[in-house]
């Protein structure tokens, strides 16, 4: 299994200043604003998916492959899993985002989803090369 974060917003410097000129209007990615501060990504956020058992990947709308953007368009932004079984589903839309404040939050929300959808993180099998 891997999972995708689906920014809504676009890559590169275009998107990027669209992006900010939208937020000086009050639009906002609910993502973004999980997996940024305002200058950066968020520290938390680098400590949270390294934890992970899987691959997280985020991109933005035009970065996605097609098909996660088949399964995600309008949708954004969101997280989905791409299953061992090759499903793509939605694990959190933007109002399952929204409702978290934080990184912890978003742990949380995902674990939640995965248990919903009856899917479990697969076991690590330890490092035992040694020193």
């Amino acid at each position: 299994m891997s999972l995708t974060g689906v920014y809504d917003a676009d890559g590169g410097l275009r998107g990027e200043l669209a992006y900010l000129a939208g937020k000086i209007r009050g639009a906002h990615c609910s993502l973004c604003d999980i997996t940024h501060s305002p200058l950066r990504r968020r520290r938390e956020w680098d400590i949270f998916i390294s934890s992970l058992p899987v691959p997280f990947e985020v991109v933005h709308r035009n970065e996605r492959s097609p098909r996660v953007a088949l399964a995600t368009s309008g949708h954004e932004p969101c997280v989905v899993a791409e299953c061992d079984d090759g499903r793509l589903m939605i694990l959190l839309d933007d109002d399952a985002l929204r409702s978290v404040a934080n990184v912890s939050g978003l742990a949380d929300a995902l674990d939640h989803a995965m248990a919903s959808e009856q899917l479990q993180w697969p076991s690590v099998i330890p490092d035992h090369r040694g020193p």
